[in-house]
Order: C-alpha cells, then sequence, then structure tokens
C-alpha cells in the first residue's frame, strides 16, 4: 500500500483572496482538497476566511505594491510547500479606477499599474522557485477590456493588456520548465465589486470641478450607470470562480480562456470586428452612441 504522504495535497495560492472572485476561488479550491494560501487586504478578512474554510486557507495581509514585502510573504509560503513546490498560483488581485483620463490623477492610474502590473509581476517572480519544482501553473485573471477598452475605463483595461503580454512572454520563458501560463479574461460579476465600483464613480464624479463636469459629467453619469448594470447582471461570483478552477485544471493548458458569456462574446469581437466597428461599439456598451 502506498504511503499517503508521498502523494501530498495540491497546493494553491490565490491574491485578493480576502473577498469577492478570490474569496471563492479559495473557498473552491479548498473544497476541491488543496492546501490555499493568499493575500487579504485586511486581518478581518484574514480571520473571515479562516472560519469559513474550517482554517483550511491560510492568508496573509500582504501590500502588492511592497517587493519586499512580497518576497517576504512568498518564501514563507514556499518554505511551508518545501520539496513538493507551489500546483498553482492564482494571480487575481486588482484595483479599478475608473474616470475619464483627462480627468484621473496621474497618480491614481500609477496607483493601479503598481497594484495590476508590478505588483503581479512581484508575485510570479517571488513564486516561480516553488512553481518550478511542481511544473505548477499560473491563471492570470483578466478582464474583456483589456481586448476591447471602453470609455472611463482606461486604466483597468490598459493594466490588465499589459498583464497580458506579460503572461504571453512568461508562457515562452517558462515553457522549458513545465510552467503553463493561463490567461482567464473575466466579464461582469456579481461580487463585492460592484459595490465598490459604484463608490469609485461616485467618488469620481464628486471629484470633478465645474468645468470638467461640464465636459464629463452626463457623458460619465451615463456610463456609471450602464456598468453598475452590467455588473449587476453578471455572472454571479461562485460560478465565475468554478469556471477559474476549471481552466486552472483543465489539460492541456488553455493559452487565453474567458469567464462568463460576454466575455467569450467580447473576446471574439476583439478578433472578428474591424476597428471602426470596434469603436462604434465601445460606445454603443457604455450608451454614449
Amino acid at each position: 500500500m502506498s504511503n499517503p504522504s508521498e502523494h501530498p495535497r495540491r497546493s494553491a495560492v490565490v491574491t485578493g483572496a480576502g473577498g469577492g472572485l478570490g474569496r471563492d476561488i479559495a473557498l473552491g479550491l479548498t473544497a476541491k482538497g488543496y492546501i490555499v494560501f493568499g493575500t487579504a487586504m485586511s486581518s478581518e478578512e484574514v480571520q473571515d476566511l479562516k472560519h469559513a474554510s474550517g482554517g483550511r486557507v491560510s492568508l496573509a495581509v500582504c501590500d502588492m505594491t511592497k517587493e519586499q514585502a512580497v518576497k517576504a510573504w512568498a518564501d514563507g509560503v514556499s518554505d511551508a510547500l518545501g520539496d513538493t513546490g507551489l500546483d498553482l498560483l492564482i494571480n487575481n488581485a486588482g484595483i479599478l479606477t475608473p474616470g475619464p483620463i483627462e480627468v484621473l490623477p496621474l497618480e491614481a492610474i500609477r496607483r493601479e499599474f503598481d497594484v495590476n502590473v508590478f505588483g503581479a509581476l512581484s508575485v510570479m517572480n517571488a513564486f516561480l522557485p516553488a512553481l518550478r519544482k511542481a511544473r505548477g501553473r499560473i491563471v492570470q485573471v483578466s478582464t474583456w477590456t483589456a481586448s476591447i477598452p471602453l470609455p472611463f475605463n482606461g486604466p483597468s483595461g490598459a493594466s490588465k493588456a499589459a498583464m497580458e503580454v506579460f503572461s504571453a512572454v512568461y508562457r515562452a520563458e517558462l515553457k522549458s520548465f513545465g510552467i503553463d501560463i493561463v490567461v482567464a479574461p473575466a466579464g461582469n460579476m456579481r461580487t463585492g465589486g460592484p459595490a465598490k465600483t459604484a463608490t469609485a464613480l461616485t467618488h469620481i464624479a464628486d471629484a470633478m470641478t465645474p468645468e470638467q463636469r461640464e465636459l464629463y459629467g452626463q457623458s460619465f453619469a451615463t456610463f456609471a450607470d450602464k456598468l453598475n448594470g452590467m455588473q449587476g447582471a453578471g455572472l454571479e461570483s461562485v460560478l465565475a470562480a468554478k469556471r477559474v478552477i476549471e481552466l486552472a485544471e483543465e489539460v492541456p493548458a488553455p493559452s487565453i480562456a474567458p469567464v462568463g458569456d460576454d466575455a467569450a462574446e467580447m473576446l471574439r469581437a476583439a478578433r472578428q470586428m474591424s476597428d471602426a466597428e470596434q469603436d462604434a461599439l465601445r460606445l454603443r456598451i457604455v450608451g454614449l452612441n
């Protein structure tokens, strides 16, 4: 009879696991028997998920924009995993900074890239030694707006598009180590996200100067209504998480695969439509045609 310790449990790391999609992914993986580590924004989130998972998810509060903090956290997780290494890294953490590019402070756009791009890169690099040991897989959660960018949603689409390019490069650079990279562009989801988005939209609108409000107030309000409506009608977070986990386990690994019907439709539009058709589509989606 084989010794159970010879068959170690599969391991996963999920960033941004304290709430929304990341939380559902972490719980979905533990239900499948994975040992799960991840990052959260607050000690309340850490405790909440510890409780919800019966102690099977180990989260740490980690600021993704601090490279040394990321490295220290990743080193601790990698040490805990030992020689078996890491089977799965789900890069899910991200922030959203909606608003007209002219109105958004450059600092806010830079912050989004700090989290969505440089934070994600530092996590991937920090876990590569552990992923090499297990010939593991990275799933980069993206968004369809990386393929069909929307007005007033520039930083999100641009930062995720940057990560899609980095993912394609990593896929080539890491192929010889047996590490797969899957890009998973998500559609609209019903998570804690919509409430956060609504707050962010209100915050940007309230911060506009009278001149900016005259230029963008009405069109931005139309966009905000449309975006809130789309998120409210989106895929349930638990179903989106289930899809991400499917992609994490699919053999062979897909290079890019949508999460949700709307994401599939948009990726198709990006492949098949002319530039002029895409320009018309992006205005239509946000109600500005």
